[in-house]
């Protein structure tokens, strides 16, 4: 089921979310997660989507994460790094991106994302660190 309140959430501060047609699913401290639709218009040859939109969906999660981690005084978060592994395509469905904190600091916050197909088969694995603002 979508959350329209999170979906807002990321189409108000992260336009660009909306325009690649990400929902969410579920946002809280402890777990941010979105999807995001196959469409040829995001894919390359085969009708894979781009390593690129997935990586958008990932980073546009892990940073509501972080934003819902953030620490006493922080105003917002900006990424400051982000190491992605691709493991398998995703050629139909949606990617569904799952984001839990790894660590919660004062200056940084360290989050993983796990993009999966509709399957649940792992298509990704991403570590980010955002700096908090």
């Amino acid at each position: 089921m979508v959350d329209t309140e999170g979906t807002a959430l990321f189409h108000t501060t992260m336009p660009f979310t909306e325009k690649l047609g990400i929902e969410v699913l579920e946002h809280r401290p402890g777990v941010v997660r979105s999807r995001l639709a196959w469409h040829e218009s995001l894919c390359t040859l085969n009708g894979v989507i781009h390593g690129g939109a997935l990586m958008s969906l990932a980073d546009a999660t892990g940073a509501v994460c972080a934003f819902l981690n953030l620490p006493d005084g922080g105003l917002g978060t900006t990424t400051v790094e982000s190491k992605t592994n691709f493991l398998r395509p995703v050629t139909d469905g949606h990617a569904v991106a799952a984001a839990t904190p790894l660590n919660v600091g004062r200056k940084f916050i360290v989050v993983e994302t796990a993009i999966t197909d509709d399957a649940g088969k792992l298509v990704g694995k991403v570590t980010q660190t955002q700096a908090v603002l």
